[in-house]
């Protein structure tokens, strides 16, 4: 399996929602029900990383240095029908964990005023905000108009949650989202005490990956 494997929408709930949210799907259900679709152990990991199932999941979009997905892909259309912006969401708890607390730390302020009075950097934020929509066409499978030019995170003119712009950091690489660059610059290595989740199975798909 690769990490640009199309995993279609798998089942679960709203990733925007509070990971303990009650969803109506059991997780173990859930989890099981995408075993034929040959990514157990990344959909196992992700389960546990959320406490839930996760739904309209396109793929892996970033794996953490220890091996498990950390990023995800989001249809743009959830398979209840619900519009999704969010295209790109961070699913490691650790990760998003240092996220909260260096929000906490008044970032998106100082970026905010920033971008106010630096043209240089508005406009790269704005070609992230074009990348973003851009990422989210190519999932699409069909028009959806609800969000259409609405990317995430307040791009291309607020910023407004770190989470997304480092998840989309993560996900498309140095160099696109210059907040999500600077932000993930100022984390903690998260990944250091090792996977979050796991032992995840005995006997994962090929190509997946068993948290230790």
């Amino acid at each position: 399996m690769t990490d640009d494997a199309d995993l279609g929408a798998v089942l679960g709930a709203d990733p925007g929602a509070d990971p303990g949210a009650e969803t109506g799907v059991d997780l173990e259900s859930g989890i099981e029900a995408g075993i034929e679709a040959g990514i157990e152990a990344d959909l196992r990991a992700i389960g546990r990383q959320l406490g839930r199932v996760p739904r309209g999941m396109a793929g892996v979009a970033h794996r953490c240095p220890c091996g498990l997905p950390d990023v995800v892909r989001t249809a743009p259309r959830l398979p209840d029908g619900t519009p999704f912006p969010t295209t790109y969401y961070a699913t490691c708890p650790r990760l998003t964990s240092a996220v909260s607390t260096l929000e906490t730390q008044g970032v998106m302020r100082e970026m905010q005023a920033r971008l106010a009075t630096d043209a240089d950097l508005a406009a790269a934020y704005l070609r992230a905000h074009t990348a973003y929509l851009a990422d989210r066409a190519a999932l699409a499978q069909g028009d959806v108009p609800e969000i259409d030019g609405i990317s995430a995170g307040g791009m291309p003119d607020r910023v407004k949650c770190l989470h997304v712009l480092i998840a989309h950091a993560l996900a498309a690489g140095p160099g696109i989202n210059p907040f999500g660059d600077e932000a993930l610059a100022r984390l903690p290595h998260w990944w250091e005490a090792g996977p979050c989740v796991g032992p995840l199975s005995s006997a994962p798909a090929e190509g997946g990956i068993i948290g230790s």
